[in-house]
Formats: C-alpha cells, sequence, structure tokens
C-alpha cells in the first residue's frame, strides 16, 4: 500500500476501507508517472469516442477508468460506478462498499499539460446499485481526490475532517502533511467561465457584478478571477486558498439543471469541502441535502469558503427586480 503508517492519522477506519483507498492511492502512482510521460510513448490526449453520456472521452479517460476498475476487483467494493460507464457493475458480490468514480476530471486539459484528476465516493452497499448510488450525498462514508499536477497530492475525508498527503516520487508513497484541512474564510478569488454571463441566472450576474465592480462597488474590494476548468484543481486551490467556485445552470440547452455530475462531482466535492468548514449549494440548497434521480443526474455546483457561498444563496433569496449591483449598496452585502 503507498500509503506511509500515518496514513489515517488516527481515524477509526475499517480495514475494507483502509485496503480500497490504498488500491486508488496505488493506481494514481501509476497514472501520475504516465501522465508525466504522455506524448512520449502514446497520446493520452486523442479523442477516442463518447461516454454514454454523450461527453468526448479521451484516450487517459478510458485508461484511468479500466485501471481503477480492475484494482478494485477482489476488495469491499460490491458496485462501482463510473463517469465512464452507462450502469454500475458489480465487482464483488460479498462486497460491504459501494464506489463511485470520476477515473479522470478535467480530461479536456491535458493536452495542454494542467493539472487534472481523479474523484471518488464511497457509500454503504445495498442490496442493489440503485439503493447504493440514488441516496442522499450526505450519506457517503468517505470521499476525496487525487491531482495529477507539479505535486501529486491526495485529499480524502472518512466524515473527520480532511487530510492531505503528497507523493513522495522517490519512495511512490504518499505522506500525510495535514491532518486537518480548513478552508481560508477570507480570500479575494472567484471562479467562474465568465464567457457564459449572458446565460446565466440574475443572481449569479449580480453577483459577479459587485465582485467586478471592485473597491468602487458595493464590496468595497478588489477580487480576482480565475478559472481553471478543472474540478480537482479548482478545489485543490480553493481548498488552499479560499474563495469560491461557481458552476451555476444557466439558459443553454443542456444546462438548465447545471451541468456536473451530481454522483461523481458534486457530492464528493461538497462532503470534502463542508468537512474542510466551507460550504457547497447548488446555488441556494446545499447539495448534501440532494440525491440523484439516475447515475449520471447533473447540479449545478457553488462552494468554498462558507461566507460567500451564503451571499450567493442570499442573492437568490432577494426579488427578482432587486438583484442588481444597484442594491447591493445595502448592510447584507458589504464586505
Amino acid at each position: 500500500m503507498p500509503l506511509d503508517q500515518s496514513a489515517f492519522a488516527g481515524c477509526e477506519v475499517p480495514v475494507h476501507l483502509q485496503e480500497v483507498i490504498g488500491r486508488l492511492a496505488a493506481v494514481s502512482v501509476t497514472l501520475a508517472r504516465r501522465i508525466a510521460r504522455g506524448g512520449i510513448e502514446d497520446d493520452l490526449a486523442s479523442a477516442v469516442g463518447t461516454n454514454s453520456d454523450g461527453d468526448g472521452q479521451k484516450a487517459l479517460d478510458v485508461i484511468a477508468d479500466e485501471a481503477f476498475m480492475a484494482a478494485l476487483r477482489g476488495t469491499g467494493v460490491r458496485y462501482y460506478a463510473s463517469e465512464e460507464q452507462e450502469s454500475a457493475l458489480p465487482l464483488n458480490p460479498t462486497g460491504c462498499l459501494a464506489l463511485a468514480i470520476d477515473p479522470l476530471d478535467g480530461s479536456s486539459n491535458i493536452d495542454a499539460n494542467v493539472s487534472i484528476g481523479t474523484i471518488f465516493s464511497i457509500y454503504p452497499a445495498a442490496e442493489s446499485p440503485e439503493a447504493s448510488f440514488l441516496r442522499p450525498t450526505s450519506e457517503q462514508i468517505a470521499a476525496g481526490y487525487i491531482i495529477y499536477g507539479p505535486q501529486c497530492c491526495m485529499m480524502v475525508t472518512f466524515g473527520k475532517g480532511v487530510l492531505k498527503y503528497v507523493l513522495e516520487p522517490e519512495t511512490a508513497q504518499f505522506r500525510l502533511v495535514n491532518a486537518n484541512v480548513r478552508v481560508p474564510a477570507e480570500s479575494t478569488e472567484f471562479a467562474i467561465n465568465a464567457s457564459n454571463y449572458r446565460h446565466w441566472p440574475r443572481a449569479i450576474r449580480s453577483y459577479i457584478d459587485d465582485c467586478v465592480a471592485g473597491a468602487e462597488g458595493p464590496r468595497e474590494r478588489n477580487f480576482n478571477m480565475r478559472w481553471i476548468a478543472s474540478l480537482v484543481a479548482e478545489t485543490h486551490r480553493i481548498l488552499t486558498r479560499g474563495g469560491i467556485f461557481l458552476y451555476p445552470r444557466d439558459g443553454r440547452k443542456g444546462y438548465e439543471n447545471g451541468r456536473l455530475r451530481l454522483l461523481y462531482e458534486g457530492g464528493p466535492i461538497a462532503f470534502l469541502v463542508t468537512q474542510a468548514g466551507g460550504e457547497a449549494t447548488d446555488g441556494a440548497d446545499p447539495i448534501l441535502t440532494q440525491a440523484p434521480k439516475h447515475l449520471h443526474a447533473r447540479t449545478p455546483l457553488i462552494f468554498g469558503s462558507a461566507s460567500k457561498v451564503a451571499r450567493v444563496a442570499a442573492y437568490h433569496d432577494l426579488p427578482e427586480q432587486e438583484t442588481s449591483a444597484l442594491f447591493g449598496t445595502r448592510g447584507l452585502f458589504r464586505s
């Protein structure tokens, strides 16, 4: 197992769950090496078709999915649900866990050498895949991600805070470096794809307008915008530096209910962020109160420092005619 002896930092984690995390870590070590050699032996960014939900697949999407699925056979994972698979697959009929995974998040950035990653979520297994996964995301027992960047890091929660590990290249082991990751309460950064401004709901446009207005606007401070288009990279920055990430629903066809998957992306990221003291909503309601209606159900996702996420919800609560920067001069929207 590529985890050091302090890997679980005193957490009471069952042996079968430790084994699953260990297998995920082992595959990620192999993937990190392969990503580092991308373009030398094979083209990991080459298109290989589309997944069941119509999104384009890169070669590395398929490679990662097959590697994780193979590594988890014979473990405590009874059902395996992947963003790259149409339906959940049985791995071990006696297993007690159900694992949902986005094997390679941010694959559109592979050729640009931008940080990409793996997101995973673990539930208690029920008698069927539907009962195992189509349940409130608050019932996760573990979640995390691995980010393949200048450092290869793993962030994981078992429901009692967030642990951070860094892969030591010389030993191929993940070393625990922070047993209590916390989202900074204050930050002047926000992350959103501003090219879609015209499609956003009025509340989101008003929130961003007030940020962009800077020191002269109702917020009375200057903000910086970030957008990487890799969810694990955005999450890692927020867990490290604070701020807010917004991927709202919008007016485009196919984006009415947001674009990120609740099971594979929204749920696990919400679990991590809230365990680190942040918040995660769909703009108004907490993600952890929601349950996917099917394996590939989508959701808007807004997460980050708790006060900033609450502010976005407050913009949604205003009467439609008042959601503009002009009304931000009221005390509710200052600071």
